[in-house]
């Protein structure tokens, strides 16, 4: 059942808006300035540096043939129903799960619309590791998607434990006043 989330809003919607605005701004200007694409330019060393690589694929260069756009497409579409869906069944108090999805939708959002407005794929730019043993290239979608989930899999694992205390907890009421009227019945 929907609940009221006009709390929640304060949090998901400027997260939401001030992230894809991030990520379409950072990757105008490192598809305006990184050339020529796949050229690594030192930042911080070898370690930290931008390099303009599309990616046609889904995370970690996971890619699906010659459907890839429009299979990760459709998928995140499909992620984002259903995030839309927690957002909506957000209880008020539950701020940090609030926080986890705007973090999500704003990350999949940002990925979904370079996959509808280029065929070249997502442009990612920011690349870090050392020498040869390198982070797949990423871009600000990413860290709010990548950082989104863990924080929604942390709070979604502490309602579950909640849930399951309520329930144990619940259980052992019941279980002591049917014992207690049990020994009421009995004297």
């Amino acid at each position: 059942m929907p609940r009221s989330t006009s709390g929640h809003a304060l949090l998901f919607w400027p997260i939401v808006v001030v992230l894809v605005f991030a990520d379409r701004i950072t990757k105008s200007v490192a598809e305006e300035l990184l050339w020529p694409r796949g050229v690594p330019q030192a930042v911080f060393g070898d370690w930290f540096r931008w390099t303009l690589v599309y990616n046609p694929g889904a995370a970690f260069g996971l890619h699906l043939g010659p459907y890839s756009r429009w299979i990760f497409l459709a998928l995140t579409v499909g992620a984002l129903g259903i995030l839309f869906h927690l957002y909506r069944t957000t209880e008020a108090g539950q701020r940090w799960r609030a926080i986890a999805i705007g973090l999500v939708t704003a990350g999949a959002i940002g990925n979904l619309i370079d996959r509808i407005v280029s065929p070249n794929g997502v442009v990612d730019f920011i690349d870090i590791g050392l020498g040869d043993l390198r982070w797949p290239t990423f871009n600000v979608a990413d860290m709010a998607v990548s950082t989104g989930a863990i924080l929604l899999a942390a709070v979604l694992w502490r309602e579950d434990e909640s849930a399951e205390a309520s329930r144990v907890g619940g259980a052992a009421s019941v279980g002591a006043a049917a014992v207690g009227e049990s020994e009421r019945v009995r004297s």
